[in-house]
């Protein structure tokens, strides 16, 4: 057996649950739930767009927790540290490449804790465990005659590590200067032949094409479906899963053969397997396929639209080769721009996710990135002006309605009273349009999250904040004319709005919800979806004076 260099060493990583844990039969049968990031390039600072990749794959990390508590979450991220474009990042540097990664790694790392992510483990590509497991997906593959040595032209592109075809490069010219670009990412490419492996891709086009045919769902939006189906139309070529050491030395060597290195995509794919224990051992119970106690396949695989042909084409290519079921779902989502232009280090337009946190707070900027990037048809805009605008929104919406709420008028005036549950509360024209609201709010969440529609389950959630707001201001309990009664119906619904909503909003801003729940007095074991329900339990005792948020709105 070939050994590894010194660079794939073993590292510390945020794994909370060991990949190699033993499972019993009924664990087995009990798949995790299993939902990963791209793995982030660490070849500059982190910027919006990884941080919104993050806050998507929590949401729905933490919303298989809300649905069921009991089920296992594998949550994957990490940090894809070889390749070309490191290897020149860090010559321009004079660093070492392992310690090039080592630095910027960590922003990676760091980022994941500051923006209050839930990942079960943080991978990187340079340790020991997942440079073994990629060596192994390669033999496995060679070994079934899928690799084979030949030679590849064609026009690559260092910053997208990845040759694209003809079709999709155009010339450019800048300053007198022409050069060429895809056309798919805008990046520089250049024309290159080499000697190099081949994955017999081709092989896998039907397979591929009746797999996306049968199930539309398999990748979201519904666009970028349609467009791979459109794609496997044609022959797909082999695929270029090698280079030259001569050329790329930071990579991990193929297997026999010390003058070529893997292409990296084939390594930064195989971390999904990796990070959950891949090479997989057989699963000892009849009818469960080898990796399920570890959560393969992955239910969400959360991605950039950049990067959708790699996971929807290559990786599921592999995968059947060695005989694993495909990924669940693909979310591709779209891309952030600044000041509606795009993202660019050289324009220095590059939005800074720690700078953002750091003024508004995780939570309000976790809110932005579900309720303005929580559609992923469309590209949409980071401007401060529209991060101020949502945060205000919810500010005012849920922080605002706790402290109406809680009131000493409304609380003196409501303990002369039996407070009913809201349950309870008349049918009256007054509060019969928020009872129903309630009524239907954790069915449309749970809905639309299923369907990937967080931007609109945040504006369900929004709306009938907005309604328990309206009840407040029409009838007033704070005012001498309202009976201590009638006070303490809307008080009722008011609470029972904000225990619901705070249920609901753990996913997107789980700081403020754990904070609004704690200060309802609601029990940690009745915070599920379940408990969600219309006057499924009461509040208890409701501290007053409690700020959800510490911000003054007049400065926003």
């Amino acid at each position: 057996m070939q050994s590894l260099p010194a660079r794939c060493v073993w590292r510390r990583s945020c794994l909370l649950t060991s990949p190699r844990r033993a499972y019993t039969t009924d664990s087995v049968k009990q798949k995790p739930y299993y939902i990963t990031t791209p793995i982030f390039y660490p070849n500059a600072a982190p910027h919006i767009g990884h941080l919104h990749s993050l806050v998507v794959a929590d949401i729905f990390a933490r919303y298989s927790k809300l649905v069921n508590p009991l089920k296992p979450v594998h949550f994957v991220t990490g940090t894809d540290e070889h390749g070309l474009k490191i290897q020149n990042a860090a010559k321009a540097k004079g660093m070492d490449p392992l310690a090039f990664c080592d630095e910027l790694s960590e922003h990676f790392r760091n980022l994941t804790k500051k923006a209050d992510v839930s990942c079960t483990r943080f991978t990187r590509t340079t340790e020991r465990q997942h440079c073994d497991a990629v060596t192994h997906l390669w033999k496995e593959l060679d070994s079934k005659g899928l690799i084979y040595k030949g030679s590849h032209a064609g026009w690559y592109s260092v910053s997208d590590e990845t040759f694209y075809p003809p079709t999709q490069v155009a010339r450019a010219e800048k300053d007198g200067v022409e050069y060429y670009v895809s056309t798919t990412s805008g990046s520089r490419v250049e024309w290159q032949e080499e000697e190099n492996y081949k994955f017999r891709l081709s092989a896998f086009r039907e397979t591929l094409l009746s797999h996306y045919s049968a199930h539309p769902e398999a990748i979201y939006p519904p666009q970028h479906h349609t467009d791979i189906v459109a794609s496997l139309q044609e022959p797909l070529e082999d695929l270029s899963v090698s280079r030259k050491r001569s050329r790329l030395t930071w990579g991990i060597p193929v297997p026999n053969d010390s003058e070529h290195t893997i292409y990296v995509w084939i390594d930064a794919l195989t971390t999904y397997l990796s990070s959950v224990g891949y090479p997989f051992p057989p699963s000892g119970v009849e009818g469960v396929p080898s990796g399920t106690a570890q959560g393969w396949p992955p239910n969400v695989q959360v991605i950039g639209k950049d990067i959708l042909r790699f996971h929807a084409v290559y990786f599921p290519a592999m995968l059947h080769a060695i005989g694993l079921p495909f990924s669940q779902r693909l979310l591709a989502h779209s891309h952030w721009t600044v000041d509606r232009a795009k993202m660019s280090k050289s324009v220095g337009n590059v939005a800074d996710p720690i700078k953002a946190i750091d003024e508004f707070g995780i939570d309000l900027v976790r809110y932005y990135l579900a309720r303005v990037g929580g559609r992923f048809k469309d590209d949409v805009d980071w401007s401060q002006e529209q991060l101020q605008k949502h945060s205000r929104e919810i500010i005012s919406a849920l922080g605002n309605l706790l402290m109406r709420a809680t009131s000493s008028k409304i609380m003196k005036k409501v303990a002369k009273v039996k407070r009913p549950r809201a349950v309870d509360v008349p049918d009256d024209p007054l509060y019969a349009p928020l009872k129903r609201d309630l009524g239907r709010l954790a069915l449309t969440f749970h809905a639309l999250i299923e369907g990937f529609q967080v931007a609109d389950a945040v504006e369900e959630v929004v709306q009938v904040l907005d309604s328990a707001n309206l009840l407040m201001t029409q009838a007033a309990p704070w005012a001498k004319e309202a009976s201590s009664q009638d006070a303490a119906y809307v008080q009722s619904l008011v609470f029972e709005t904000l225990r619901q909503c705070g249920i609901l909003l753990q996913p997107i801003m789980p700081g403020k919800a754990a904070l609004l729940l704690d200060s309802l007095d609601v029990p940690a074991t009745e915070r599920t979806l379940a408990d969600a329900a219309f006057a499924r339990r009461d509040v208890g005792d409701v501290r007053q004076g409690v700020r959800l948020f510490d911000v003054d709105l007049s400065k926003m």
